[in-house]
């Protein structure tokens, strides 16, 4: 039967009987909410009477063991090994409790003294500039590496050579037997130019404590008469090792001259520009040994001291004359070692008075070596006769050794052990900036 708007009798029949159960059903649900609040409420009613007692210990284990002993009951499929006892083990008595001879005190610094030392330990110093990377921020450190020392061809190196000699003026090589050329030197021996004026290598030596981003310089070293760079100029005289172990930010280039030969001759050095071609190749061939192929513009540009030892005097002069670089020499060492050219050793001293010089003789080489002094003090310069001092921009030192050291050890024993450490060492101890910064008193010196 239809009614009103659509609805039907029988329809609201059944919805009132629907109304009747549901109110039916929310009865039971009440009276059972109040049942189980009640059972809740009983207990904890006798809890709240006891709160202000301490709690009984073995009651309380007592309870805990009782609970996990209903639980396993009331649990018969649980397996063995996935037990309630297995997932929530129940707390030991002594982990809760503070046993006869301890307090709570006590228990509370054993558990956060730990946290205390660790809290307290220093705090690393943060870095002073960040590193681009997801890592943790570290301060730069340069990869440790032992000391370089290679033997390197250079074609700038003193030979071979095929120009002239400047002393006479006609060519080098002045004699020839049939295909082979050959050079006689003024005492008349000939060397062939296979066998002594033919290397063209060069030592080149890079500590391990050396960092091209910092000051430095560069050791020139030209060995004397009779010299190979493995037997004499390395293992003998040990020249990379007093660079290393001077500890100064230096690195060292030792050119073969003749092979083992009583001749003094400058080869390429001999020429104008000689020694600036010299660096300027040296400075690729350094920057691919320490792995940094950019490193090549700050080598060259790097000062440079030259050493001459004996015959490398002749290199040494001509370098300081011609070599087309003078403005970057910071400083020169002869190791007894003034054999003449000494209007180019006082000129170069005269003009470079931000450099030094340092000339250590025996009585092979005295009378040269006062002529010398002589020289510069008639020009107003100052001379130094002992090393005991430290080395200045315009330091002129001469130093006169005894009778006991012996030429062919000069290297390694003249004024001291190890002087060409003991120079750098010397440098060293001068603040950076008066060694490192290029420049001259004269201004024409560095076209020279």
């Amino acid at each position: 039967m239809t009614w009103g708007h659509g609805w039907m009798v029988g329809a609201v029949l059944k919805l009132r009987a629907d109304i009747r159960a549901d109110r039916t059903l929310s009865g039971a649900r009440v009276r059972a909410l109040r049942i189980v609040l009640i059972s809740a409420l009983v207990p904890l009613s006798f809890t709240l009477v006891q709160c202000g007692k301490a709690p009984d210990p073995t009651a309380l284990a007592a309870n805990s063991q009782a609970n996990v002993q209903v639980v396993a009951k009331s649990s018969p499929k649980v397996a063995s090994g996935d037990t309630f006892e297995d997932r929530f083990p129940a707390p030991q008595f002594r982990e809760r409790f503070p046993s006869t001879s301890e307090s709570f005190l006590q228990r509370q610094m054993s558990d956060f003294s730990p946290k205390r030392a660790v809290q307290q330990q220093p705090q690393p110093e943060q870095a002073p500039y960040k590193v681009a990377s997801l890592a943790p921020q570290v301060p730069y450190q340069r990869p440790p590496r032992e000391d370089l020392t290679t033997l390197v061809s250079m074609k700038s190196s003193a030979f071979p050579y095929f120009g002239n000699n400047p002393a006479s003026d006609v060519p080098f090589l002045n004699i020839a037997k049939g295909d082979r050329r050959g050079h006689r030197s003024y005492s008349g021996r000939v060397f062939w130019q296979d066998e002594t004026y033919s290397d063209n290598r060069v030592l080149m030596h890079v500590p391990e404590h050396f960092d091209v981003r910092k000051p430095g310089v560069i050791v020139v070293f030209f060995h004397g008469n009779g010299a190979t760079l493995e037997r004499d100029v390395r293992d003998r005289q040990l020249v990379p090792q007093q660079v290393t172990d001077s500890g100064a930010n230096a690195v060292l280039l030792a050119p073969q001259l003749a092979v083992d030969a009583a001749d003094s001759s400058a080869g390429k050095f001999w020429q104008a520009g000689g020694l600036k071609r010299f660096m300027e190749e040296s400075a690729n061939h350094l920057a691919r040994l320490t792995g940094d192929p950019n490193s090549a513009r700050a080598f060259a540009n790097m000062p440079i001291v030259i050493v001459g030892y004996s015959g490398g005097f002749l290199p040494t002069a001509w370098s300081l004359e011609v070599g087309g670089i003078s403005d970057r020499v910071r400083g020169v060492v002869l190791l007894d070692a003034v054999y003449g050219e000494m209007d180019k050793f006082a000129s170069w001293i005269e003009s470079h008075r931000s450099g030094f010089f340092v000339s250590s003789y025996t009585r092979h080489t005295a009378r040269r070596d006062r002529e010398l002094m002589s020289m510069l003090r008639q020009k107003g310069i100052s001379v130094s006769e002992d090393m005991d001092g430290p080395l200045r921009p315009g330091s002129v030192v001469f130093v006169e050794t005894g009778d006991s050291i012996t030429h062919r050890d000069y290297v390694t024993r003249a004024w001291t052990r190890d002087p060409l450490k003991d120079v750098l060492v010397k440098m060293s101890a001068t603040p950076s900036l008066a060694l490192t910064r290029v420049a001259s008193t004269n201004p024409a010196a560095s076209s020279r």
